[in-house]
């Protein structure tokens, strides 16, 4: 498919109909799989499914699961290569409905077909050079939902043993440490939590070591470009200075502002608020200066730092915003302003550090650390900030 994006590149196919005619394809093909799924499966399997620990039992309990959760698998499974070729049989065989199948199945179909087919039109000629690694990555990217799906699963079916288990080993923890406190044992799980957060700026920082990031800056400046032309400078010029001081400093009021109408806790609040924005300038600076890469045009868009990793508006966008999302989210019920503000802060991030590799300021490879570390930073700050708020409910 993206062979047939780049031919529409050279103008010898046309786009739109290529993805129909697709498509079509990946839905006839899955639908014919699903009826002899359907119509065959059922029957060889409860008749010698036990032989592959598949018994009638299982396969019952195997269909309520796939007919609750496996549908929406069916909608990136054509992105994962060996899985895509049976969740069409596996789909009848379990006796999910028609409908819950057709609409995932077909809406996944269009997905990918759109995807590398335009994938390989936006690369056009240099479609040879990039397509394998493209799609790797890809292939990943389908690994890394299909598995956060499936602990989605695991986690809703064991909610209540999870619940138990974890109120068993924190009374049990409470015992064991009850000779130094029960603060002492509250900042160390802060502090444990914070060394699993921690866990993943490791990776960034040996890929940096090992010059790992040469590859993925290739590829995303590529694309890049190719995705987002000249059309596009209004709103890079837009979010090109969301994490300036004259933009974080009207931020930072308006949260405290916001905390100051609430009624509980809002000194403490006010003290992380500060902690997090101004102490993650500091810290973003400190990062940049161990590290010490200079950005692709020999300066970022500071022209006094010049270093480039982490990426201070990916670093800054995540802890700035990404706090004052969760206080909306802590302190509102309307749903609508839940779903807005989570919705624009994730906006706001992506396009913070889009423009500086839009603008060639800073490597993809800036933004991604910026984003890594700011959400170990920001995260950190939540966790202390309700256990700071734990101390003081028991200290009163």
């Amino acid at each position: 498919m993206t062979y047939c994006g780049f031919l529409i590149n050279q103008q010898k196919l046309n786009w739109f109909t290529s993805i129909i005619v697709a498509a079509a394809g990946a839905i006839i093909g899955i639908t014919i799989s699903y009826f002899i799924g359907g119509k065959l499966g059922v029957t060889f399997f409860k008749r010698y499914g036990h032989y592959v620990h598949l018994g009638p039992d299982k396969l019952d309990k195997t269909s309520a699961w796939f007919n609750k959760y496996g549908n929406k698998l069916l909608v990136i499974a054509y992105f994962i290569p060996g899985v895509r070729h049976i969740t069409g049989y596996f789909s009848g065989i379990t006796k999910i409905t028609y409908k819950k199948f057709a609409i995932n199945a077909y809406i996944g179909a269009f997905l990918w077909t759109a995807t590398f087919i335009s994938l390989g039109k936006v690369l056009g000629n240099n479609w040879e050079k990039y397509h394998s690694m493209i799609t790797r990555y890809l292939v990943i990217g389908g690994l890394i939902v299909s598995l956060f799906i499936v602990l989605i699963y695991l986690f809703k079916k064991f909610k209540q043993q999870i619940i138990e288990s974890t109120i068993e080993m924190l009374e049990n923890a409470f015992k064991t440490f009850n000779s130094f406190g029960k603060v002492k044992v509250l900042v160390a799980g802060a502090a444990f939590a914070f060394l699993g957060f921690f866990a993943l700026v490791i990776g960034v920082i040996q890929d940096f070591l090992a010059h790992e990031f040469g590859q993925f800056d290739i590829i995303v400046t590529f694309l890049i470009k190719a995705i987002f032309s000249d059309n596009w400078r209004y709103a890079m010029d837009l979010f090109e200075d969301i994490t300036s001081l004259k933009v974080l400093i009207p931020l930072t009021i308006c949260i405290i502002i916001f905390i100051l109408r609430r009624e509980i806790d809002k000194f403490i609040e006010i003290k992380f608020t500060l902690l997090t924005i101004l102490g993650g300038e500091i810290l973003q600076t400190l990062l940049s200066f161990i590290f010490r890469r200079v950005g692709p045009s020999g300066q970022s868009l500071m022209e006094t730092n010049k270093y480039t990793f982490p990426s201070n508006e990916a670093f800054m966008a995540v802890a700035a915003y990404g706090f004052l999302c969760f206080i909306i989210l802590r302190h509102t019920k309307k749903n609508w302003l839940r779903t807005a503000s989570a919705a624009l802060t994730i906006t706001i991030c992506f396009l913070a550090g889009l423009s500086t590799v839009f603008y060639q300021f800073q490597y993809p490879s800036d933004v991604y650390a910026g984003y890594v570390f700011g959400g170990v930073w920001l995260t950190l700050n939540i966790v202390l900030l309700e256990i700071y708020r734990m101390m003081h409910k028991m200290e009163k």
